[in-house]
């Protein structure tokens, strides 16, 4: 049945959410030229929102669960396990408020509506992963940013999509440099279930009625452990949350 609606409604959710990213490709460039970063970000986080309630058409819930009060003026490191495509919007939109610059490969930058011009404005670190100098520069910067405007990370170590929910060993490299960095940074473990069920029958059709949980997990300080043991222990925290 899930597989038979999806066939149904997959059109649908792909259309508004192709239709939501072309409206707001103007709407972000006239945001930034004219209101710059704080009126461009706010777009951003409207096009979210909308990009969100597209999932709905495919009849598929998000819940978000945060039962700890997040600090606003310091830097976090999101680290979080990566099912789906679903993942990324869902995120952006419900950390919002912590102004998350999410780790992001170089393709995505160009040919997509929106999302390109918001990789490449909105303070997001885009690796070359064929590139480890031109990486590792791209994390310095991001590390850069977050100290002068207190911004936050998103990232997904896992480097690549589970695809099955089956999580994947976390690989150092861009979580640990913005710990060095960054050593007031708080790091906070998010679990994603179930966003890689929406795509078990491929890209269509979708999986129709699935239910998608974002849920904050125990923070982390930084003071008096290694970025890999920090790392880690986020791993850990996370894979025990799903099992």
């Amino acid at each position: 049945m899930k597989r038979l609606l999806g066939y149904i409604f997959s059109p649908i959710h792909y259309l508004a959410f192709l239709l939501f990213l072309l409206i707001f490709h103007p709407i972000q460039w006239l945001s930034l030229k004219v209101g710059g970063y704080s009126a461009h970000k706010r777009s951003v986080d409207v096009l979210n929102f909308f990009l969100v309630s597209t999932y709905y058409l495919i009849g598929c819930r998000v819940s978000f669960i945060n039962p700890y009060k997040l600090p606003e003026g310091r830097s976090i490191i999101f680290v979080a396990n990566h099912q789906s495509m679903f993942d990324v919007p869902a995120m952006i939109w419900f950390l919002r408020r912590y102004h998350a610059k999410f780790v992001s490969k170089i393709e995505l930058t160009r040919g997509i509506p929106s999302v390109s011009f918001n990789l490449k404005h909105g303070g997001a670190a885009n690796i070359d992963r064929k590139d480890p100098k031109q990486s590792i520069s791209e994390i310095l910067k991001l590390a850069k940013r977050m100290r002068e405007n207190v911004w936050s990370a998103a990232i997904f170590p896992e480097g690549t999509r589970s695809g099955d929910g089956v999580m994947k060993t976390f690989i150092p490299g861009g979580a640990t440099t913005l710990i060095k960095k960054v050593p007031e940074v708080l790091v906070v473990p998010v679990a994603i279930e179930n966003s890689w069920k929406i795509t078990r029958f491929g890209r269509y059709p979708l999986s129709f009625g699935e239910h998608m949980k974002i849920t904050i997990l125990k923070p982390l300080e930084t003071e008096g452990f290694s970025p890999e043991e920090i790392l880690k222990d986020a791993e850990t925290a996370i894979r025990n949350h799903i099992v």
